[in-house]
């Protein structure tokens, strides 16, 4: 159990972490870490196909439409809960019928930290990335980001060793 002035101490380091990675994702662009890698799915694909794709990508989402023409987001949790729970047969059920709507996108020239907004405003883990055109180049996750801020970023790293260090040294944490 931690005394007071430990936990005031864990609570400051915290909240210096939290600046710190904050601080770094307003300076990394999302087409430096997004995947460029983007496998989409039909509109009038049946479900069952889409499920069939994303377990061969090993994702939870795909994005519908085309490059140039997004109509949404597939997601395993629009199967599990429009098609699975509701007993329909998702070989007759359209992805169109079941997909996210509308689309959250960001942009390749956005930093980090937008994205993260975006996703946590709307309580969503992956975003489609368009160029300037409006065309889809990329897809960015949640998973991404956390890579690129935690482990990518020495700074934080070094902090995380420094707080860890001193807590073997018998420090209180």
């Amino acid at each position: 159990m931690c005394s007071g002035a430990a936990e005031v101490g864990l609570l400051a380091a915290a909240a210096e972490l939290h600046e710190k990675t904050l601080r770094g994702a307003e300076n990394v662009k999302i087409a430096d870490i997004m995947s460029t890698a983007v496998e989409f799915v039909a509109a009038n694909a049946a479900v069952k196909e889409a499920a069939e794709l994303m377990g061969e990508l090993d994702v939870g989402a795909v994005p519908v439409g085309s490059a140039g023409g997004l109509e949404g987001i597939l997601t395993d949790r629009d199967i599990l809960f429009r098609v699975v729970a509701a007993g329909l047969d998702c070989s007759s059920v359209l992805v169109r019928d079941v997909l996210s709507r509308p689309a959250i996108v960001c942009r390749e020239t956005d930093d980090v930290r937008s994205a993260m907004d975006l996703m946590a405003a709307n309580h969503i883990r992956r975003l489609p990335v368009e160029d300037d055109h409006a065309r889809i180049v990329g897809w960015v996750t949640l998973a991404d980001i956390s890579r690129k801020l935690l482990v990518d970023n020495r700074g934080l790293q070094t902090a995380l060793n420094e707080m860890t260090e001193g807590a073997t040294q018998g420090e209180p944490i």
